[in-house]
């Protein structure tokens, strides 16, 4: 569904923190947002949560008592529950996962799904998950340009040669393939790197700024103080340099729902549509919420406040 005024999709962001373990709740709250028209839903992705009591000035945004579904675990049981809704990995820490392991998922989720897929990723943050799985916390952003290559090649056909630095696939392919060839490629981010590899390579982005409709520092990805059409045109810079048009980079935005009402939503919103946004999301979480009944009623407020059928 677009937001009122626009042809914006709004999606939801999955309250990944907070909406519990029931796998009733779970379905519910994906129905809940298919239902009301909404286009998406994005998830965060972690693996493992540090114990922050035995490391002094920790200062992750989560540890292990954060709870975190698995992406491709949870899109595959929402797939089946749901008909139209598209699936949003926002983001998935790339480099600290097996590449052709990925690759793989993610084709089994577009066609369970139905072509439903958009993945985003990341680098990450957490250097205790990339010990954890076997993965060089330091060179990942290096990593992750192959990867990228990796997946879109591996989801092009069957069979491929590759020989890369750190990927070597000799005459092999996945079975089956996705239905959509490539599945789409969204990167989160905010350093500079990020931004030049977003225009470079990527096919959107997730941009997160601090200020945005005067909502404070509250995000849960890295944020940049330059103004935000400074970094947009920078990033669209970085297209045009690559032979790129930059109006073919999806950029989403998001607009935080808890303790703001209708004004403060449509002004944020409409900030966004001044940086060129494609795509927004709604985010539910950190609000002090205390139930998925709460952050099912925020998604039906601002539905029935600024969004259309």
């Amino acid at each position: 569904m677009a937001v009122a005024g626009t042809e914006l999709p709004m999606g939801v962001v999955f309250p990944q923190t907070e909406i519990g373990n029931d796998p009733a709740v779970i379905r519910d709250f994906a129905q809940c947002a298919e239902g009301l028209g909404y286009s998406h839903l994005a998830a965060f992705d972690h693996v493992l949560g540090a114990n922050a009591a035995s490391r002094a000035g920790w200062s992750g945004l989560y540890n292990h008592e954060s709870a975190f579904h698995e992406v491709f675990v949870l899109f595959a049981y929402l797939a089946g529950v749901t008909s139209k809704i598209e699936f949003v990995t926002c983001v998935l820490v790339l480099p600290q996962r097996q590449t052709a392991l990925v690759a793989k998922q993610a084709a089994a989720l577009d066609v369970l799904s139905g072509g439903r897929l958009r993945l985003g990723v990341a680098v990450g943050w957490n250097p205790v998950e990339f010990e954890a799985l076997g993965e060089d916390f330091h060179n990942r952003g290096a990593r992750i340009e192959e990867q990228i290559a990796v997946l879109r090649a591996l989801w092009a056909g069957n069979p491929i040669d590759f020989d890369g630095k750190n990927h070597v696939i000799n005459d092999a392919g996945l079975c089956p393939l996705p239905v959509q060839r490539p599945i789409p490629i969204w990167l989160g981010g905010m350093a500079d790197v990020v931004i030049e590899r977003v225009g470079r390579l990527a096919d959107g982005w997730f941009p997160r700024f601090p200020g945005l409709g005067k909502r404070g520092p509250n995000s849960v990805m890295p944020i940049r103080q330059e103004e935000p059409q400074a970094v947009m045109e920078t990033m669209r810079a970085h297209a045009r340099a690559a032979g790129r048009d930059p109006d073919d980079i999806g950029i989403e935005g998001r607009v935080r729902l808890p303790g703001r009402g209708p004004d403060a939503w449509a002004e944020e919103l409409a900030e966004w549509q001044a940086l060129g946004a494609t795509h927004m999301q709604v985010f539910t979480m950190g609000g002090g919420l205390t139930s998925p009944d709460e952050h099912m009623a925020l998604l039906r407020q601002y539905h029935d406040a600024l969004m259309v059928g």
